[in-house]
C-alpha cells in the first residue's frame, strides 16, 4: 500500500490513548493511528458496523450483534444470496442490520471475502493436528 506522509496535530489526550494502546499491543504508533482511522473511515461510509476485537484479530461487526460481516456474507453466499432465506436465517436481526452487512460486503468485498477463505481452511484434519484437545473423546 503506498503511504504519504503528512503532519497532523491531536490532542494531547488522544495521542497519549493511541501511544498506551500501541504499547499494549507492542505496536508502533504509527501503524495503530493508521488502524483507528481506517476504521473510522469505514464506520463513518458503513453505518450499523463497528470493528470489535476477535481470535483472528480486528473484524467489521453488525452493532447489536455478536456477528462479524463474514459470518453473515457466508451464509448469504450459501443460500444463494437470497434476502428472504437470509432474513429468516438471521430472523432475530433487524432488516438494517443485514443491510448494514451487506453494504459492508458491497464496499469491502475482497477484506471479506479474505476472512471467509481463511474460515474455510479450517477442515477437521488441520482442526486436529492443531487443537488436538478440541476434538479429544470427552467419555
Amino acid at each position: 500500500m503506498k503511504t504519504v506522509q503528512k503532519s497532523l496535530r491531536v490532542p494531547q489526550a488522544v495521542a497519549q490513548t493511541i501511544e498506551e494502546i500501541a504499547e499494549a499491543s507492542r505496536r508502533d504508533f504509527s501503524s495503530v493511528t493508521n488502524e483507528m482511522l481506517t476504521e473510522a473511515i469505514k464506520v463513518r461510509r458503513c453505518p450499523g458496523i463497528l470493528f470489535a476485537d476477535g481470535p483472528s484479530g480486528r473484524q467489521a461487526r453488525v452493532a447489536g450483534t455478536g456477528l462479524d460481516v463474514w459470518e453473515i456474507i457466508a451464509t448469504h453466499k450459501g443460500m444463494e444470496q437470497d434476502p428472504e432465506r437470509l432474513s429468516r436465517a438471521y430472523h432475530w436481526l433487524s432488516q438494517a442490520q443485514l443491510r448494514a452487512a451487506l453494504g459492508y460486503y458491497a464496499a469491502y468485498p475482497e477484506e471479506i471475502e479474505r476472512q471467509i477463505a481463511v474460515n474455510e481452511a479450517w477442515t477437521p484434519e488441520r482442526l486436529a493436528e492443531q487443537h488436538p484437545t478440541l476434538l479429544a473423546d470427552r467419555r
